[in-house]
């Protein structure tokens, strides 16, 4: 089975604790698709298995295929580092380098051996402005990253996953540590990025993933329950667990 951005049968373990159960779930280009469910419930840790971050856990073993462009990402012989910058990652709590403005933006293009500064240059401007962020940082690159508000760190380090020209982006409870405003441009951020894009959201927060999802899929207890477009799941769901949770009556 080859898809152009998916999983088949995809299983996650702890140990002898199975944390994931058999997912297959395909993820439409240009689009937003969010993860739900109640804590605990697997969303995250199968969203840390797209970009093979759960490798880094003790203990923890993952089956089943993760498909790109007909490539099996949880084949032993695939290049993790290669494969993060593909599809990048971003955290629940920012976690800006302890460099300047600047640097964290470069950090990942030198990596990749980028060292004319002309380049460089262009690079960090161009992924502040796609982060929305370019405006308000742009008399400030010298300064330490750690000087920006929570809102501002946030996006930079969604910059600074686009400096690598991933062709996918997961974000995990992206502005659960931020106020109103700053969750508000994470928003406008998101819907901006879709559009050449594709985007995968864990949130707990039923309106967020009702405003910037195209897709949803709702986890429980490591299962999917159900998956299909945002407005049906959220107004028509097929299964009672779904409703139950989109209705707040658990979760």
């Amino acid at each position: 089975m080859s898809l152009a951005f998916g999983t088949e049968g995809l299983s996650v373990f702890y140990g002898s604790f199975q944390a994931v159960k058999e997912i297959s779930l395909q993820f439409p280009e240009k689009s937003v698709t969010a993860l739900i469910g109640p804590s605990g419930c697997g969303k995250s840790t199968f969203l840390r298995s797209l970009n093979r971050m759960n490798d880094a856990i003790a203990q923890a073993r993952t089956t089943g295929h993760i498909w790109m462009n007909g490539s099996d990402l949880n084949h032993p012989d695939t290049d993790v580092i290669k494969l993060r910058q593909q599809i990048g990652m971003v955290w629940q709590k920012p976690n800006p380098f302890y460099k300047s403005v600047y640097n964290n933006i470069a950090f990942g293009p030198k990596y990749r051996g980028i060292r004319k500064k002309k380049q460089l240059d262009e690079i960090v401007e161009a992924s502040l402005r796609k982060a929305a962020l370019w405006d308000e940082v742009k008399d400030r690159l010298q300064e330490s990253a750690l000087s920006l508000s929570g809102g501002q760190q946030q996006r930079l380090c969604i910059a600074r996953a686009l400096s690598v020209q991933p062709q996918i982006v997961l974000l995990d409870e992206p502005a659960s540590a931020l106020d109103p405003v700053s969750t508000g441009k994470i928003e406008e951020l998101i819907a901006s990025l879709k559009q050449e894009l594709r985007i995968v959201i864990v949130t707990h927060n039923m309106q967020q993933a009702a405003r910037v999802s195209d897709y949803t899929a709702y986890f429980y207890l490591g299962k999917l329950i159900e998956q299909g477009k945002t407005d049906k799941i959220f107004t028509n769901p097929h299964h009672k667990l779904t409703q139950d949770y989109i209705s707040g009556r658990f979760g």
